[in-house]
């Protein structure tokens, strides 16, 4: 069933500056967020019940304004509404993981990126869907785009309520896919810090060895904006050259059918067209080995994190759940030890590479392809799993429509380079837009 929802009004970084400059009040951005999810969140579900009681948010947002009621020292955030995937522990609203399983199941003390986000002014308006336990099983929530075809995962939620101008922030997580395979495929901007960037503490575990939080936001500026103030360290940096790109030319590309490669080489002829330089080079040509020692990795530490629920709960799981719990049981410690380093060699292999071949960030799909049809599937992850291995940081752009779904492509750049990524990531976002 082809249905739009799609975004209306500013993006992130312009929202943010009317805020703080006064132009915009709280207020009556929380009123027009709730109009907003109230007119459209019916047929996407990108909420987990919804989001919290609206008049508990407007009386958030008054709070804030007495807080802050000069407009020269409000902080960077200042009332600007945020969704928060559904394994990220906020005070005062349950967490379930995406799951059936009581609330109690999950207990925990606020996330520190949350605590991060509410200093920097920014006001919680809920929880947004997530597979379960933020793996496979997926939700209700559906594409804004089309409401026939899935919105990725396991960020569904967040992907899709910043696409619907639900919010103009949202935070994820990704453990092979789940930031840039849902950006992609809703056609908004995902961001997947360099791995120990964002605290992970309040966060319901998956695999704790290559677990990151991300962001979306429909703005290159509002990425680099929500980064610097939930990335540890945060140093911003200046676009004060041209990145040579990459493309990884192997075994890796040809994971992706057909239609997803001749996609991708409209988006390379584009960065070609804007004045990149741009060196094809064998990357992953050990590909089917990498996605192995992940896959290893994962399952035998989500078998460890949810044994006691598993124990208990069984008969509650979705059966991908089960799966990868029943499957992580059988990874042998050698195999777990084996990934661990995978990530650290492969991190090496990469700046290395980048260092012989003269490449300053990497270009690769953001998925497969554009979206599947129906919501049984969030689509496969094939794509982003080396880059989460080797836990560098991910930048996932828009890249145009194809039959009315987004095409997204990922830039991926040197690990805990971060801030040099995202200045380099308007000037790729505006070369690739449009591309296919």
């Amino acid at each position: 069933m082809t249905e739009h929802l799609l975004a209306d009004g500013p993006g992130l970084a312009a929202l943010a500056t009317d805020l703080r400059t006064g132009r915009r009040d709280p207020a009556e951005v929380v009123a027009d967020r709730y109009d907003r999810i109230e007119a459209v969140d019916g047929r996407i579900e990108a909420w987990v019940d919804g989001p919290k009681p609206r008049a508990w948010a407007e009386a958030e947002a008054a709070a804030l304004t007495e807080r802050h009621p000069d407009p020269t020292d409000r902080p960077p955030l200042f009332g600007v509404p945020v969704g928060v995937k559904d394994i990220v522990h906020v005070d005062g609203l349950p967490t379930r993981a995406g799951s059936t399983l009581p609330p109690d199941e999950f207990l925990g003390d606020q996330a520190t990126v949350v605590g991060d986000l509410r200093a920097a002014g920014a006001l919680t308006l809920g929880k947004t869907v997530t597979t379960e336990f933020a793996h496979a099983a997926p939700g209700p929530t559906r594409n804004p785009h089309d409401t026939g075809h899935t919105p990725g995962g396991s960020s569904s939620g967040s992907a899709a309520a910043v696409a619907a101008g639900a919010c103009p922030l949202a935070l994820g997580s990704q453990t092979i896919g789940s930031v840039v395979r849902p950006a992609s495929f809703c056609g908004v901007v995902g961001l997947k810090p360099t791995y120990g960037r964002i605290p992970t503490d309040g966060v319901v575990p998956y695999s704790p060895a290559v677990d990151t939080l991300g962001l979306f936001t429909r703005d290159v500026a509002g990425a680099a904006l929500g980064a610097s103030v939930v990335c540890e360290a945060w140093e911003p940096a200046s676009p004060d050259d041209r990145p040579v790109v990459g493309v990884p030319d192997d075994a890796y590309l040809a994971q992706a059918p057909k239609t997803g490669r001749e996609r991708f080489d409209r988006a390379v002829a584009a960065l070609d067209d804007a004045g990149y330089e741009v060196r094809r080079t064998t990357v992953f040509d050990d590909i089917a080995a990498v996605n192995s020692r992940h896959h290893d990795l994962v399952g035998a530490e989500a078998a460890d994190e949810h044994h006691d629920r598993y124990e208990r709960h069984a008969d509650r799981l979705a059966p991908q759940t089960r799966a990868l719990v029943e499957d992580g049981r059988e990874v042998t410690a050698g195999a777990m030890a084996r990934g661990r380093r995978s990530r650290v060699a492969l991190r090496d292999r990469l700046g290395d590479l980048m260092d012989d071949e003269g490449v300053d960030v990497w270009v690769a799909p953001g998925a497969p392809d554009t979206a599947p049809e129906g919501i049984e599937s969030t689509g496969d992850p094939v794509m982003n799993l080396p880059w989460t291995h080797a836990g560098v940081p991910v930048l996932a752009l828009p890249a145009g429509l194809a039959d009315g779904l987004p095409y997204g492509v990922q830039f991926a750049g040197r690990f805990g380079a971060d801030e040099r990524l995202l200045a380099w990531g308007e000037a790729l976002a505006d070369a690739v837009a449009g591309a296919v």
